[in-house]
């Protein structure tokens, strides 16, 4: 009886061990992130809210390039926005986003995400007309440390 015992629990420890194994690729499969804007912040189609969103990989194995940007805790989806690839000088441990700084009081917009520890990331397409006014917008590049993101771009790091 000792035995069975010890089996049903070593059972249950190597299924929990591979439960956590596989919530963990997962998270590296669909780019999960969770980013938490102080204003609201501009997306394609879109104004969010300050708070904390979810941004994910759509589950479209045919494309890497559909966003998906969700409430804090997934249950609620805002957007699914089309991006292309981008690539950044050097890759960080941390997660990355470029924010323009919009003139007049208009949110700042959401231009490049990147996954940590990835050189290719997310570029969000913008219609024409928008797209001409943020080319001509004022860049920041947040980067996460710690923790926190902090503005890379104040001590030379950028994208």
């Amino acid at each position: 009886m000792t035995f069975s015992k010890l089996s049903m629990i070593a059972g249950f420890i190597i299924a929990f061990a591979l439960i956590f194994e596989l919530a963990a690729h997962a998270d590296e499969d669909n780019e999960l992130t969770s980013l938490t804007f102080s204003q609201p912040v501009q997306v394609p189609g879109r104004i969010l809210p300050a708070g904390t969103y979810e941004f994910a990989l759509a589950g479209s194995p045919s494309s890497r390039d559909i966003v998906q940007i969700f409430n804090a805790d997934g249950t609620e989806l805002f957007a699914t926005i089309q991006t292309i690839p981008t690539e950044r000088a050097r890759q960080s441990d941390g997660t990355s986003v470029t924010l323009a700084q919009r003139p007049d009081g208009q949110p700042a917009a959401l231009v490049t995400w990147f996954y940590p520890g990835t050189e290719t990331g997310h570029e969000f397409i913008y219609s024409k007309q928008v797209e001409t006014e943020l080319a001509q917008d004022a860049r920041q590049t947040f980067v996460e440390e710690h923790g926190s993101m902090v503005n890379s771009d104040a001590n030379g790091a950028g994208n």
